[in-house]
């Protein structure tokens, strides 16, 4: 693992934890400095339809939502959602990661991406290396995921990288998803 310095300024405000990389992207530690992005990320209409409005307006929400849900995974589990971004530039352009859900028995491989950097095999190379960075390094021996019924796009990811549809499972009222295993 490595860690790379974020600066504002011209001050050090945070070491970034590199979780992997591939050869385009970089998976790395949320940290507060993301807000912005995250708040652009959330509020996409692609996650707004398949993963929900968490209601993320405004920096200062944002900002919570990355250190009481993203960073809380890092320290509780050694595993999060993490800010995929291109090594080239270090933009950030989705998330991908692990999560371990209280409504779920085992970890879960989660993904998200912003429009512009869809359909070009961006999340693929960073969920197949999520996928054996869990195996190998963290040891996980079994990685499920979930998904909305009707996100075509997401269930053929969940196929190429080797998941398969087991059954469908009722979170909560009104709230059915995939489990693919």
């Amino acid at each position: 693992m490595r860690f790379k310095s974020i600066f504002l300024a011209n001050q050090i405000v945070h070491f970034v934890k590199t979780i992997l990389e591939t050869n385009r992207l970089r998976l790395r530690e949320f940290v507060s400095e993301d807000s912005e992005f995250i708040m652009q990320l959330v509020n996409t209409p692609l996650w707004i339809q398949f993963i929900g409005d968490r209601n993320i307006k405004t920096l200062g929400v944002a900002e919570e939502y990355i250190q009481e849900n993203l960073r809380v995974g890092y320290s509780k589990n050694g595993f999060g959602l993490w800010c995929m971004e291109l090594k080239t530039s270090s933009t950030p352009i989705g998330m991908c990661g692990l999560v371990k859900r209280k409504s779920l028995e085992n970890v879960d491989i989660g993904f998200a991406l912003l429009p512009d950097y869809e359909r070009q095999g961006y999340t693929f190379e960073a969920a197949k290396a999520t996928m054996k960075y869990a195996k190998d390094r963290l040891k996980i021996k079994k990685i499920v995921a979930i998904t909305d019924p009707k996100n075509v796009a997401s269930i053929g990811l969940l196929n190429k990288i080797g998941l398969r549809f087991e059954k469908e499972l009722q979170l909560s009222e009104g709230d059915t998803v995939l489990l693919f295993s």
